[in-house]
C-alpha cells in the first residue's frame, strides 16, 4: 500500500521550517548537512512491478535557485541527530514523513552552489544521506510554496 495522504479539516497546524545557522553543525571547516532518499514502492498489481527496482520510486524536489531535481537536505542542527535532521528536512521540504534508516547510504564533500566558482574551503559542506521509506504524503508542508515534488522511478533512466 502506498503511502497514506494526510489532512485535517478540524486541525490545522501550522508548523515552519527552521530559518537561520545559529544551531549549525560544523566539522572544521565544512558545514554538516543531513538529507535522504524518499522512496516507496508500487504494489506487485500496479504496472506488472514483480522485480523491487521496476517498483521502486523516489520523491525528489525542485528549488528555486536550481533547474534540476535534488534530493531534500539541510543543516545538521546541535539539537538532533543525523536522521532526525534528515527527517526534518523530508517534512520541511518534500512533505514527507516515513520511516528512516539510522545506517547512512554514503556521505559527500560539496560547495554550496552560491560558493562553487571560489577557490576558498568556504561554502564547504559535508553532507550525509539516509534513507527514507515514506508512509505519508502531506497535502501541504512548510517549503511548499518553493518546493515542488515529483516521484521519479527508474524507467525514467531507461
Amino acid at each position: 500500500m502506498g503511502p497514506s495522504s494526510s489532512s485535517s479539516e478540524s486541525t490545522t497546524i501550522a508548523v515552519c521550517a527552521r530559518r537561520g545557522r545559529h544551531r549549525q553543525r560544523y566539522e572544521g571547516c565544512y558545514r554538516l548537512v543531513s538529507g535522504c532518499i524518499p522512496y516507496m514502492l508500487k504494489e506487485d498489481g500496479e504496472e506488472n512491478c514483480h522485480d523491487v527496482l521496476s517498483r521502486l520510486q523516489v520523491l525528489m524536489i525542485s528549488t528555486p535557485k536550481r533547474s534540476d531535481l535534488i534530493f531534500p537536505k539541510g543543516g545538521w542542527e546541535d539539537d538532533e541527530s543525523m536522521d532526525e535532521a534528515a527527517c526534518r528536512e523530508a517534512f520541511e521540504e518534500a512533505g514527507v514523513k516515513g520511516i528512516i534508516s539510522t545506517t547512512s547510504l554514503g556521505e559527500w564533500i560539496f560547495k554550496s552552489k552560491s560558493k562553487q566558482n571560489s577557490c576558498s574551503l568556504q561554502g564547504a559542506c559535508k553532507g550525509f544521506i539516509f534513507a527514507l521509506q515514506v508512509t505519508e504524503l502531506l497535502e501541504s508542508w512548510p517549503e511548499q510554496v518553493t518546493h515542488g515534488r515529483r516521484w521519479v522511478s527508474s524507467s525514467s533512466y531507461t
